[in-house]
């Protein structure tokens, strides 16, 4: 057996003479517990609602989206899309021509996000599944209708189940703005609202979904006009298959397109995410660091009180490297225990509320109880970096004790 991790481990359970040491170790190795516990916790949270923002998104942002380098539309068409088309992994693909216009509802004035989809949208579209009210569904024989977000619907006034038509305006691409008749320079066309979604707060405060002629229209564009393709794949598709996707549709179409993933949408939004889990992890990591300062006054009690055993030890022939290494690995177990503790706290609970979702969540929310999603890569990052925190905090004690003893020899040498 191991000589100092035997001894150190007879000082750890052993009863010590002052008892406030045997407090103090146990407040510490408490301390580490709850503070990992913690990080588990709040970090399996955190993916959970991050999973949840995804999934959320994943509702209106297609896994590869195709736009133009430069300007704002063009015409999807080419062997690049009917090579597209054919791929296994696509599960649809559709046109949709998108632009900030004015509306007015019922004597109510806004701006909003106006974007129009083709019929594969209309059939296969995942805003199905996140209707309030009213149904999704965009033609009604021949009149053209749209589904508004549940926050542009509120602020105008906007009800499926009125008549009232909404009226949307956009500056006209081919008349002159006139002064003296301003109205005359708009293009103007009218829809009835369907239906009303919720996807998130900035979606639902913007958006309102119609038929892409419709958009045509008001735009004044002849032909199969899009400002972007949406691509969607197989659910489970996996990301080296969206990769492979991506790459060979950019190199098809070559300079004049971009093609983006989901994360490429939205990147500053999926990178103040991992900032914010970084900042998280960063803070709570901070707070174990102080925790952990309990284990060096433990530990530089504990050393003072066995200056005999270190006495008897040296003169039975151990070197100071053995001694070192009985008071480090005695404070790293301290440290250990806590962690072990921590995550069996935080892994047990981080599970039974993934499966059973006890703690619910306050109002009336997308989700009844507190998403939760436990990762592995988050209790390796854990356990490794609690791991090296009690190890560092252990070496200081040893390091100043040691340093103080020679420098008392060397004193007490100068005196002789």
């Amino acid at each position: 057996m191991n000589l100092p991790f035997f001894i150190a481990r007879r000082y750890l359970f052993a009863r010590k003479s002052h008892n406030v040491i045997n407090i103090i170790s146990a407040i510490s190795a408490i301390g580490m517990a709850i503070g990992t516990a913690a990080l588990i916790i709040v970090l399996s949270i955190y993916n959970g609602f991050d999973s949840l923002v995804k999934s959320m998104l994943s509702n209106v942002e297609p896994d590869i989206l195709i736009t133009p380098a430069e300007g704002k539309t063009f015409v999807p068409r080419g062997d690049a899309y009917d090579w597209i088309y054919g791929q296994k992994s696509v599960s649809n693909m559709c046109c949709v021509l998108e632009e900030n216009v004015f509306i007015n509802y019922d004597g109510r004035q806004g701006l909003a996000v106006a974007k129009g989809v083709d019929m594969i949208y209309e059939e296969e579209s995942p805003l199905r599944n996140h209707m309030t009210e009213g149904r999704f569904s965009l033609h009604r024989g021949d009149v053209l209708m749209a589904c508004v977000g549940a926050g542009l619907a509120s602020t105008m006034g906007i009800n499926p189940r009125f008549v009232s038509p909404i009226e949307i305006y956009y500056p006209s691409r081919t008349r002159s703005i006139s002064l003296s008749n301003p109205a005359a320079s708009l293009e103007s066309i009218n829809v009835y609202p369907s239906g009303i979604f919720s996807i998130n707060n900035d979606i639902d405060s913007r958006y309102m979904i119609l038929p892409i002629e419709a958009m045509q229209e008001l735009l004044e564009y002849e032909g199969d006009v899009a400002s972007g393709v949406e691509i969607r794949l197989v659910e489970g598709c996996p990301q080296s298959e969206v990769r492979r996707l991506q790459q060979e549709i950019s190199a098809r179409l070559g300079e004049g397109f971009r093609v983006s993933d989901r994360f490429q949408q939205n990147e500053s939004l999926y990178k103040m995410m991992k900032y914010e889990k970084l900042s998280i992890y960063m803070i709570l990591i901070f707070i174990i660091i102080i925790i952990a300062f309990n284990i060096f006054g433990s530990l530089s009690m504990l050393i003072i009180e066995k200056r005999g055993d270190i006495r008897t030890l040296r003169s039975m022939g151990a070197q100071d490297r053995l001694l070192r290494n009985v008071f480090i690995l005695e404070g790293w177990m301290i440290s250990l225990l806590g962690l072990a503790a921590g995550l069996v706290l935080g892994i047990s609970f981080s599970l039974i509320q993934q499966h059973f979702g006890l703690i619910k969540m306050p109002g009336n929310f997308v989700v009844q109880a507190y998403p939760v999603i436990l990762s592995w890569k988050d209790i390796l990052a854990t356990a490794g970096c609690v791991a090296v925190i009690g190890y560092l905090i252990a070496l200081l004690p040893v390091a100043s004790f040691y340093r103080k003893e020679k420098r008392q020899v060397y004193t007490d040498s100068g005196n002789l």
